[in-house]
This record gives structure tokens, sequence and C-alpha cells, in this order.
């Protein structure tokens, strides 16, 4: 529905941020903020038309799949993680365009994004420095979610039928809260467990599935299926994301390329340097590829697993 509503109004969407250098040729005389305000929002401008050149783009890609009839899983990694994030900045951007459709309503916006950058501005829009700011700012949210989710593993081992399952699971769940980081292979071994059993996404608690959607910056404030189906389906999406990409290989990625996808699967990566961040994404491929898409729920709890220790990866 959401990505509808983005695709009618797509045009919309972005003629409302354009109008805001204009503004701010305004308010710059009347000394409501200084030269260097002005230069960073100067600097914005320059990269909203980067955002323009992104919509064109995407305008290109979905163009061809349509001509092609090529179906989106079968897109380049780049073409296919383009659509993914433009698709969420204009989700994020919905807001704005609610709150600005008043007459005069573009100063409000306008301070809106002055104001709360992180919350009302979307990613084209940051500085190198905010991004890093606020991707740290939106992982130690994420984060606190980890220990929730490893204490759910635990609660659910008990309703484990097969013995030697529920004490690998337990073994698991107690070496990453003991500050240890498992192998691919560990993780592997329990695959059986997150498919067809109590620990599919559809038979989790509700309690549980929140945490879940944290990983991801996903509401849970809708009925338990349809969280189910959310997280399924984007899971199923990076899933997907990681097959390209394995397809593309990594030396082919740029370092910034690299932490993106990093911290898109759940790696605080502005703590990591470039090796540590290409080092984690070679043994998050091998653990994604291998799974299908029937064991998303074990992806999504790799996601806790594979990186709240991180760091000690290369150890081992």
């Amino acid at each position: 529905m959401a990505a509808a509503f983005v695709d009618e109004r797509r045009t919309e969407l972005i003629s409302r941020v354009t109008e805001v250098m204009p503004i701010a040729d305004q308010l710059l005389p009347q000394t409501v903020f200084g030269q260097e305000t002005y230069d960073n929002i100067d600097a914005a401008a320059t990269r909203f038309r980067r955002l323009l050149q992104d919509a064109k783009e995407v305008r290109k890609i979905k163009t061809r799949m349509l001509s092609n009839n090529t179906d989106r899983w079968d897109l380049p990694y780049r073409e296919m993680e383009k659509l993914r994030r433009f698709r969420r900045d204009m989700i994020k951007a919905i807001p704005l365009l609610v709150i600005s459709i008043p007459p005069f309503a573009n100063y409000v916006v306008f301070l809106l994004m002055y104001l709360f950058p992180r919350h009302f501005l979307i990613q084209h829009f940051w500085t190198p420095q905010q991004l890093v700011e606020f991707q740290t700012v939106y992982h130690s949210l994420r984060a606190q979610s980890y220990k929730p989710v490893l204490d759910a593993l635990m609660q659910a081992a008990p309703s484990v039928k097969d013995s030697h399952l529920r004490s690998r699971l337990r073994e698991l769940c107690e070496k990453v809260q003991s500050g240890g980081h498992p192998l691919v292979s560990e993780v592997h071994a329990l695959r059986s467990l997150f498919a067809g059993s109590n620990l599919e996404l559809k038979s989790l608690y509700a309690g549980h599935m929140k945490q879940l959607c944290s990983l991801l910056f996903l509401t849970s404030y809708v009925p338990s299926p349809l969280v189910a189906r959310r997280l399924h389906s984007h899971a199923v999406e990076l899933m997907h994301l990681d097959r390209a990409l394995a397809h593309l290989e990594l030396h082919h990625l740029s370092d910034a390329e690299i932490k993106q996808a990093c911290y898109t699967r759940g790696v605080n990566a502005h703590s990591l340097s470039s090796s540590q961040c290409r080092e984690w994404l070679v043994q998050w491929l091998r653990f994604s590829i291998q799974l299908k898409e029937s064991e998303t729920s074990l992806y999504l709890h790799s996601m806790v697993l594979l990186t709240t220790n991180y760091p000690q990866l290369h150890h081992h």
C-alpha cells in the first residue's frame, strides 16, 4: 500500500523538496541562520540532484524490466539494491509530503528537516559525517534487540523435541551470550529447527517477532500474521540480494558499498575497518546463499547470532 502511494506520487514527493533552496534564499538575508548553515543547505541541494538522477535510473530499470519481462530477483546486485533503497527512502519521505499539503506548510517542512535531519531527511541528503553518526545511532537502537532475541531462543529451547538439536541450540546461544562468535557451520547445523517447527516465523510469539522487526527497522504495530509476512518478505529480498552479491563478487564493490551491505545485514560497519567488513561479508554470504526461502527465520536470527560479537571472527 505504501509502495503504491510512493509510485503514484513520486513526482510530487520530489517537487516538494525542490522548494527548499528558494526558502533558504529568503531566510538567509533575514539572519534566521548563518552562512555555514546556508552552505550546508546548498550542499543538500546538490545531493538532491543526485536523487533526481537516481529517480531517473530507477525509472529506466523498471521500464527495462517491463519491456524484457524481467523478474526483480534476476536483476544485477546494484540495480536490485538501488530499487530497494530508493523505495525505502521515498516511503520515509511520505510524512513530509503529508505535512506540506496545507498552504505555506513548506516552511514547517524546511524547519523539521533542519532541526531533525535524522528523522526527516532521507539518506540522499545526509552529509558523510551524518551518515556515520545516524547509522551508528540506528544500529545502537537495533542492537537493543539482540539480547531479547537470544533470550527468546533460549526460552524456546525446552520445546525442541530432538535432544541433540536442543542441546546445540542452547550451546550456540550461550556461546554468543558469553561473548563468543559462532562459526557458520554451527549455525547451519540448526537449519531444521527454523523451518517447519516452532521457530519458523509464523509460529513465533508476538514479542519475539517484534524484536526481529527492530533488526530491519520495521514497525511491529500490525497484526501478528502481517508482521510475520513482512519479516518473511524483507528476509527473502535480502537473500536474493545476497545471491546477486555473491554472483557479482565482492572485489567489484567499493569500500562504501561493502560497509552499506554489512550495515543492512546487522553489522555496525562504521566501527570496523574495510578489511573487517569484507571478511565478515564473505562469511555471511557463505552462510546465506545456502538457505532456502523457507528458512527466513534462521536468516533473521543469524543477523543476531553472526553479528553480535563479530570482531572476534578474524580470530577463528
